[in-house]
């Protein structure tokens, strides 16, 4: 297990805002995706636990192995810390060839146990064929092998990644990803990978912490958190929700059901524990949780909730349907190609499908 207490400041400047880290991180065996936007303290999170940068204040065990103590006046180099690391550019040294690389990774070790992990990296990552190109002479996706291999030669207690699909197409990631989940799956190593791609979470890890200006504002399994998210922020950041402003206008605790007001109209809803009649919430919504229809004219159907149509956005299998509310929903192709063209629609949400967040 790692684990990092960390605080670290930045003071204000001429042109840069001032910028405070403040984490409690712990990061078992398998894969824990650090998520959030740009700006956010990721890269600086791993710094950190690396020996890159210098916490102002906490403590940071890799393996039960303390490598920083800022009461205990410990401060552990990089080379001396039981991590691998692999940044977002990879990394490798563009005048050497990869084995080279993998052999400078290997120094200190004796010589024949040394030739012996390499030639294994080589062909774990199958890049043989490829040893004695340089950096420039290799695809994205073989740099990016490259830069893991020579981040687990020494076999780390902890293996760091920041961003590093981000460049790679489609294929390339695909490619990628199954290489992070064989290693998940074969080595049972606390891996901590920076992102802000939400994809990734599902694709790979088995524990996901939300970061958003430098504190940690929701963690569980990334199914978990994107179902619930635990404030707005939260929501904004896995980037497909909505959030309606609304309010409780009356509660029925009995039937576990609510009225809510939204853009001018009344629809049911569910009962909301530790809310009052006349809160204001905010509604946080899918485009999936919309159920879409045209209406007849200014008024929609009782329970509905009205709705101007300004953009669509065909896809593969639906169009996406932008409303001037703020909403959005999501209609089959076929459906909505049989329906005349107006702007003027309407929504039904199940009450299930509402999520309140103050």
């Amino acid at each position: 297990m790692t684990e990092a207490r960390i605080a670290k400041r930045f003071a204000a400047g001429p042109e840069s805002a001032a910028f405070a880290l403040d984490v409690h991180l712990r990061v078992e065996p398998g894969i824990t995706v650090l998520f959030g936007p740009s700006g956010s303290g990721k890269t600086l999170t791993l710094e950190c636990i690396a020996g890159f940068a210098t916490p102002d204040k906490g403590r940071i065990l890799v393996d039960d192995r303390i490598v920083f103590d800022a009461e205990a006046r410990v401060n552990l180099p990089p080379r001396q810390r039981p991590c691998g690391y692999v940044f977002q550019s990879n990394s490798l040294f563009p005048h050497k060839t990869l084995r080279a690389n993998l052999e400078f990774a290997a120094a200190g070790l004796p010589r024949i146990e040394g030739a012996r992990r390499v030639g294994e990296m080589l062909e774990r990552f199958q890049l043989s064929e490829m040893a004695g190109r340089c950096p420039h002479e290799l695809s994205g996706g073989q740099r990016q092998r490259g830069s893991i291999a020579r981040a687990l030669l020494r076999e780390p207690r902890a293996l760091l990644l920041d961003e590093p699909a981000q460049g790679l197409d489609a294929p390339l990631r695909e490619e990628f990803y199954a290489i992070l989940r064989e290693i998940r799956d074969s080595l049972h190593l606390p891996i901590l990978l920076v992102t802000h791609a939400i994809e990734e979470c599902f694709e790979l890890a088995t524990h996901m912490v939300v970061i958003h200006n430098g504190i940690l504002i929701q963690t569980g399994s990334p199914l978990s958190v994107y179902r619930q998210p635990a404030s707005s922020e939260v929501a904004a950041l896995l980037g497909d929700y909505f959030l309606a402003p609304a309010e409780i206008a009356s509660l029925d605790p009995h039937n576990k059901a609510s009225v809510i007001r939204i853009f001018g109209a009344e629809i049911p809803g569910p009962y909301f524990a530790g809310h009052f009649k006349g809160d204001r919430i905010r509604l946080c919504l899918q485009p999936s949780d919309l159920r879409l229809s045209l209406r007849g004219g200014d008024r929609a159907l009782p329970g509905q909730i009205p709705l101007t149509l300004v953009r669509v956005v065909e896809r593969p299998r639906t169009v996406r349907l932008h409303f001037a509310e703020g909403l959005a929903g999501d209609m089959g192709v076929a459906e909505f190609a049989a329906l005349p063209q107006s702007k003027f629609w309407q929504a039904e949400i199940a009450p299930s499908a509402m999520r309140a967040l103050s």
